[in-house]
């Protein structure tokens, strides 16, 4: 039964309870936090993955990521919310939440989601669905059509995201199993991440991958991305405690440290084998340790997210190098090491570090007989669901929209005059 009231009070707020009271204090915070959650895609993440890419497709890798906030937010509010967070009948409601509010049907400027309007909540989580596909975009810059993108961006909100959303966060399976994901461990950089590595595999390699260099135009850029990034994660972590309360300040607090530890620890791994430190070094340190600690955010003490940020780097470190080395996959900009596998360890840690407060975790094994090894296997259940889903739910969104756009991936020509040109008609930069 606190199950599901926790459900209805943060998660469902199209049940919008007669209890439901509004207090001006947790709707200034929601509006804040989405503010910032906004921030952290046209601005935050398409300056850091533009960045990186080649001075030629730098206009098309920021396209890329603004038109995935664009077409995100609108079929959001058109069918993503409903199958999400809405409600469905018998057994399926245990994978996706029904149809009930498609265009928002009977949610009103007065719905409450506990103590803060709807309509709030909506565009909060709106913000998730978008930095998600976003984070997708940087596996496939600099060669897959622009229509395509359009397309399989809008489809994949609505069949991919929405659904694995409702599973972790709106009432489904992995909720009822005490799955804890405070903030998107497993539904944003685990899903994005993963989504970015099988579309890389389905468009190919850029051509001369490995052959030419591909420097990219700007790391100071890339840095203010990061940078930009870590200030709109305060409202995506923060934010996710659905109110201004002593778990948002721990929630900011842990987005503080724990990338500060993991950007740290990236440029003391850089010296021990490079001999030198970079500052694309220190930037992608700080979004890995970003990465790992969200699922974790409100979960955690100090020393979880010490933990949680440097391994974290570790592994984000180690999986842009060694692995895409030994696999031979081209991730343009390196979402799957960053995003899905240091999202993975995240989530994972979890379970192992979280506190045994009743206080601050959802209902699950350790909060309901402090089983950290049942927590655990819960965590590795949703991993692994999340992952599958993904897996054969982007393999089917991209065929589909490739045969809707004539072709996943712009010719040999386009590819090497540049995107920017080529599917565009502009520069980044008219020198």
């Amino acid at each position: 039964m606190k199950k599901w009231l926790l459900l209805a009070f943060t998660l469902l707020p199209s049940l919008a309870l007669a209890e439901d009271t509004l207090d001006t204090g947790d709707t200034a915070w929601m509006m804040v936090s989405a503010a910032f959650v906004l921030l952290m895609t046209p601005a935050g993440l398409a300056l850091f993955y533009g960045g990186m890419t080649r001075s030629k497709n730098l206009l098309n890798t920021y396209m890329m990521v603004f038109s995935a906030f664009l077409v995100a937010m609108v079929v959001w509010v058109m069918a993503g919310y409903s199958i999400a967070f809405g409600t469905a009948d018998g057994g399926l409601n245990k994978v996706i939440g029904g149809f009930s509010n498609i265009l928002l049907s009977g949610i009103s400027w007065d719905s409450l989601s506990g103590s803060y309007p709807t309509y709030v909540f909506i565009a909060f989580q709106g913000t998730f669905a978008a930095i998600t596909v976003a984070i997708a975009s940087g596996s496939v810059i600099e060669r897959m059509k622009f229509s395509t993108w359009l397309v399989f961006a809008a489809i994949w909100v609505v069949v991919v995201y929405a659904p694995i959303t409702h599973m972790v966060w709106g009432g489904g399976f992995l909720f009822d199993a005490g799955a804890l994901d405070f903030a998107g461990g497993t539904v944003v950089h685990m899903n994005g991440g993963l989504a970015g590595l099988v579309l890389a595999y389905l468009v190919g390699k850029r051509n001369g991958y490995t052959k030419i260099p591909m420097k990219p135009i700007s790391v100071m850029l890339t840095a203010l991305g990061a940078a930009l990034l870590w200030f709109g994660w305060f409202g995506f972590n923060g934010g996710s405690a659905f109110g201004a309360n002593g778990i948002a300040g721990l929630a900011f607090f842990t987005t503080a440290l724990a990338p500060a530890v993991a950007g740290l620890t990236w440029i003391i791994i850089e010296y021990i084998v490079y001999k030198k430190t970079t500052l694309l070094g220190a930037a992608s340190g700080v979004v890995a340790g970003l990465v790992a600690i969200t699922p974790a955010a409100g979960f955690v003490d100090v020393t979880g997210a010490f933990i949680i940020g440097s391994v974290g780097s570790v592994i984000g470190f180690f999986g842009i190098t060694a692995l895409k080395k030994t696999l031979g996959y081209d991730d343009s900009l390196d979402a799957f090491g960053i995003h899905f596998l240091v999202g993975l360890w995240g989530a994972l840690a979890t379970g192992l570090l979280a506190l045994d407060d009743k206080n601050l975790l959802w209902d699950g094994p350790l909060k309901e007989s402090g089983d950290r090894m049942g927590q655990f296997m819960v965590q590795v259940e949703s991993v692994v669901v999340v992952g599958l889903v993904t897996l054969i739910g982007t393999v089917v969104v991209y065929y589909i929209a490739a045969a809707i756009t004539g072709g996943g991936r712009v010719d040999e020509e386009a590819e090497s005059v540049g995107l920017d040109e080529s599917e565009h008609g502009e520069k980044s930069f008219n020198l």
